[in-house]
């Protein structure tokens, strides 16, 4: 397995899971990975109950684990992420973790807090038992993932909905 690069959290940040008062910033930092559309608070927030109540069979590991990095001064989020753990047939019902939505906000980037990030989702992927964390991502962001450890496996397809 490739060794992770360690990052330590910086002075005056905090990394933790999401929790409904990330609202604003959870919503604004994802803006600049994507097009979010209308999400009102309240959908925001049974979304954060619904992921916190998803367990797998397998013991104590929540299916979904979004975390944030918030600046402690401001209560700023200054990141944002996700690990989807999968339970599969394969691999003796092993788990797989998906990293997905991994978005930096504008004015916090150049602070290594992608590869905090993505360091904590693996984290908390192997430590739920995981054999293999895997991510998508646009060419032009392969060698900060590579920095991060991974390595290209293969490639992504897919379908898009016409919306």
């Amino acid at each position: 397995m490739t060794k992770m690069v360690e990052v330590r959290v910086p002075n005056g940040f905090s990394i933790r899971r999401i929790q409904k008062q990330d609202y604003e910033g959870v919503i604004k930092t994802l803006s600049i990975l994507t097009t979010v559309g209308a999400v009102t608070e309240k959908q925001f927030g049974s979304i954060v109950e619904y992921w916190d109540t998803q367990k797998l069979p397998k013991g104590d590991v929540y299916k979904y684990n979004p975390y944030v990095i918030v600046e402690d001064s401001t209560g700023k989020v200054a990141a944002t992420g996700n690990v989807i753990i999968e339970q599969k047939l394969i691999h003796e019902c092993g788990l797989v973790g998906h990293i997905e939505d991994i978005a930096v906000g504008s004015e916090f980037q150049g602070k290594k807090l992608g590869a905090l990030l993505i360091n904590k989702l693996t984290e908390v992927g192997l430590e739920s038992g995981c054999y293999k964390i895997i991510l998508d991502c646009d060419p032009k962001n392969v060698a900060f993932y590579e920095k991060c450890g991974f390595h290209t496996a293969g490639v992504e397809m897919q379908i898009k909905a016409n919306l």
